[in-house]
């Protein structure tokens, strides 16, 4: 327990850090050094295998990345390139080079959809984008259930809730 009762998740990550302690499988080679208790490092590895994980479990040749704008396009209503680039948080140079991509793998198709001055597009999935985002929803909801089963609801809310804090406030890359 901690000095007001019982120990946050965070403090409990905290003191495991601090003690040297282990978090499992894979972590036992991690234990000695000051820099694998820092956050920074502990949140990257942890995107990192998650990266590696997701990647892994899509269909062939598709990114994460290129998962979520299908899924950005196909399930949330997200069709301009700039405000895909927003959603998936890249540059809108970025986003243009991702969506010649996938639309170069038949997954989405790009047409005028007029604005201000006529250039503005609107990015649809293709019935090839809807069949392979299908597919990635089950990898990304498989991602998901592996790393949410490793945590108690209570411990996952909390994880989310800290995350979200510490990005607030933080100028966003993408913004230029």
């Amino acid at each position: 327990m901690g000095a007001c009762g019982p120990l946050s998740f965070v403090e409990m990550i905290d003191m495991g850090n601090h003690f040297g302690l282990s978090c499992g499988k894979g972590e036992d080679r991690m234990g000695g050094y000051r820099l694998h208790g820092r956050l920074g490092f502990r949140v990257s590895r942890l995107a990192r295998l998650m990266q590696a994980r997701h990647e892994a479990a899509l269909p062939a040749g598709l990114t994460r990345l290129g998962a979520a704008v299908l899924g950005g396009v196909g399930e949330e209503g997200v069709v301009t390139p700039s405000d895909l680039a927003a959603y998936v948080g890249i540059t809108r140079p970025a986003m243009s080079r991702l969506l010649r991509g996938l639309e170069a793998k038949g997954y989405v198709a790009r047409a005028a959809a007029g604005g201000e001055d006529g250039r503005q597009t609107a990015v649809a999935l293709t019935p090839r984008g809807v069949a392979v985002l299908a597919e990635a929803r089950r990898a990304g909801d498989a991602l998901q259930a592996h790393f949410a089963a490793k945590l108690t609801p209570e411990e996952l809310s909390a994880l989310t809730r800290a995350l979200a804090r510490l990005a607030e406030g933080e100028p966003d890359p993408t913004d230029f």
